[in-house]
C-alpha cells in the first residue's frame, strides 16, 4: 500500500528538493495540509535536513479565529521542539492599499516574510542562503483546483501548467498527494488540525471550484483528477522548454541599459507571433519584477507596438512602452528625463552640464585636429569667445559640415536618430548666435579647421556615466 510518506519521498527526490544539510523553514497554517507536512519533516520521514523551523503568518482577518490559529500552531510546534516564528500583518488593509484581493494579498505577505526569515534562518546557522528551502504544503488537490480556476478565468500554458513543485527556494512535498492521503495519515497519528471556516465560503473562487465545480466534474468522470494532472505535467514540461528558448531569445534581442529595457524591434520580428510574446514577456520580467502579473493583452500589445513606428503605451505597474526607431524601450514612467544645465565655455574651460555631462576645451594644435561625434576641432579664431552652451531651440538652424545652405536642426536629430526625450540633454555651441556645434550629431561647416588655421580648440562631450544614455550620431 502506498502511503503519504511513499508519495511525499518520490517527490522530493524527483524534483531534488532538498540537499543534504539545507535549512528548511515551513510554512505551517495550522489546515491539514499543512500540519501533515510539519510532522513528516519533524519525523525526518523526508530526509534529514541540517535544521527545521516554522513560520506562521497571522493575517489578522478572523478576529479571535486567527489568534486561535497562532496559538495551536505555537502549542504543536513546542511539542514537536520545532522552532516556531509568528508573524502578525494587517492582510486587509495591505491588500487595500495595492488594490489586490484578499488571496492574492495573503499570499504576497506569506512569501515575503518567508524569503527574510529564510535568510535569517541560514545567516543564524551558517549555511549559504542558497542552500535554504521555503516547504509549503500545497498537494494534488490544490493543482487540479488551480488549473480549474484560471481555466474559467482564462490563462495560457504557463498557467495552466498550475503550481510548480519547485520555483526558486520554494518546495511542494506534497504536491502529489490527494488530500485524503493527508487526512488519512493524520488520523493514522491521531492528529487534530485547525479548520478555516472561510474555506468553506462558496462565494470565493477557490471554494467554489473546490466544493461545488470539481465534485460535478469528477461525479462525470472519476478519473479526471489523474487524467488533469497527466495534462498539467505535459503542460509543464512543454512550457518550461518554450520558456526557455524565450529567455534565450530575450538575452539576444534585449537588454537593459541604465534601467531602461531597450528591445530590438527587427529580430523579434522574425519570430513567429506566440514565441514574441513569450519572449517581450521574458524581458520584461527580468528587467521589472514587479510586473510579475502582466495581463495577455499588455503583451500582445507590445507585440503589435514593435511593428509600428509610432507607438507609444502607458502599462501597468508604472511602465511606459515606446518605440524610438529601431527599438522598443520600456522604462519606469517617473524615470527622470536628462535635462541640459546651459553655461558658458572658454578655452581652457571644463563646463559642467548637470545630467548632460561636461564639455572640456583645450587648446589644440594648428594642422591637426580630433574627429568623432562626441569631440571637435574648431577654428578657435572663427568664433567668439566664450562660447554659449545650451540646447535645441525652436526654429534653430546651422550649416553642416560640407554643406552651403543651413537646414533645421530639428531635422538634423531626426536624421541623426537622437530620441525626442534626449534632446534637451543635446548640447548645442553657439558663437555669436550661429550654432558651431551639434554635440554628438554634426559640427557646423563656418568653423572648420584649414591649412591656414592658426589656432584650434578642442571641444569634448563627455557624456555622464551614471545614467543618461545620450545621443549617438
Amino acid at each position: 500500500m502506498t502511503t503519504i510518506t511513499d508519495i511525499a519521498r518520490a517527490s522530493v527526490d524527483r524534483h531534488e528538493m532538498f540537499d543534504d544539510g539545507c535549512v528548511v523553514l515551513a510554512m505551517v497554517s495550522g489546515g491539514a495540509d499543512s500540519v501533515a507536512l510539519l510532522r513528516l519533516l519533524a519525523a525526518g520521514e523526508l530526509r534529514q535536513v541540517a535544521a527545521l523551523s516554522v513560520l506562521h503568518v497571522n493575517h489578522g482577518l478572523r478576529g479571535s479565529e486567527s489568534d486561535a490559529d497562532e496559538a495551536w500552531v505555537r502549542e504543536l510546534c513546542a511539542r514537536l521542539g520545532v522552532e516556531c516564528t509568528v508573524v502578525r500583518h494587517d492582510v486587509s488593509g495591505y491588500a487595500d492599499a495595492e488594490g489586490l484581493n484578499l488571496e492574492d494579498a495573503g499570499r504576497r505577505i506569506r512569501y515575503r516574510f518567508a524569503e527574510s526569515e529564510l535568510d535569517a534562518r541560514c545567516d543564524a546557522f551558517g549555511a549559504p542562503r542558497t542552500a535554504g528551502r521555503i516547504a509549503v504544503a500545497h498537494t494534488a488537490d490544490d493543482r487540479i483546483e488551480t488549473f480549474l480556476a484560471r481555466l474559467v478565468s482564462g490563462a495560457g500554458k504557463g498557467g495552466l501548467s498550475s503550481i510548480a513543485p519547485v520555483r526558486g527556494r520554494v518546495v511542494r512535498p506534497l504536491i502529489d498527494a490527494r488530500r485524503t492521503d493527508v487526512t488519512g495519515y493524520l488520523a493514522s497519528l491521531g492528529q487534530e488540525w485547525r479548520e478555516d471556516a472561510t474555506n468553506a465560503d462558496t462565494s470565493r473562487e477557490r471554494s467554489w471550484v473546490r466544493h461545488e465545480l470539481l465534485p460535478v466534474i469528477e461525479e462525470r468522470d472519476p478519473g479526471f483528477a489523474r487524467s488533469a494532472l497527466r495534462t498539467m505535467t505535459v503542460l509543464a514540461d512543454e512550457d518550461a522548454l518554450l520558456a526557455e528558448m524565450a529567455d534565450a531569445f530575450a538575452r539576444d534581442f534585449t537588454r537593459v541599459e541604465h534601467g531602461v529595457l531597450v528591445i530590438d524591434r527587427a529580430p523579434v520580428q522574425t519570430l513567429s507571433r506566440p514565441m514574441a510574446r513569450r519572449t517581450v514577456r521574458a524581458a520584461v520580467l527580468a528587467a521589472f519584477p514587479e510586473a510579475s502579473r502582466l495581463e495577455f493583452e499588455h503583451s500582445e500589445a507590445l507585440v503589435d507596438g514593435i511593428g509600428d513606428p509610432g507607438f507609444a503605451r502607458d502599462l501597468p505597474f508604472g511602465l511606459r512602452a515606446e518605440v524610438e526607431y529601431d527599438t522598443l524601450r520600456i522604462s519606469r514612467k517617473d524615470s527622470d528625463v536628462p535635462v541640459l544645465v546651459p553655461g558658458l565655455l572658454h578655452c581652457p574651460d571644463r563646463l559642467d552640464l548637470g545630467p548632460a555631462g561636461t564639455l572640456e576645451c583645450t587648446q589644440g594644435e594648428a594642422g591637426a585636429h580630433v574627429t568623432g561625434p562626441d569631440q571637435v576641432s574648431i577654428d578657435a579664431d572663427a568664433v567668439v569667445w566664450p562660447l554659449v552652451v545650451d540646447v535645441p531651440l525652436e526654429g534653430d538652424r546651422m550649416r553642416p559640415l560640407g554643406m552651403w545652405g543651413t537646414k533645421k536642426v530639428s531635422d538634423i536629430l531626426v536624421d541623426a536618430k537622437v530620441p525626442r526625450r534626449l534632446r534637451q540633454a543635446t548640447p548645442v555651441v553657439r558663437s555669436a548666435g550661429e550654432i558651431v556645434w551639434l554635440a554628438g550629431v554634426r559640427p557646423a561647416d563656418q568653423c572648420r579647421v584649414t591649412p591656414e588655421t592658426r589656432r584650434v580648440a578642442d571641444i569634448v562631450w563627455r557624456r555622464p556615466s551614471s545614467g543618461s544614455d545620450g545621443p549617438t550620431a
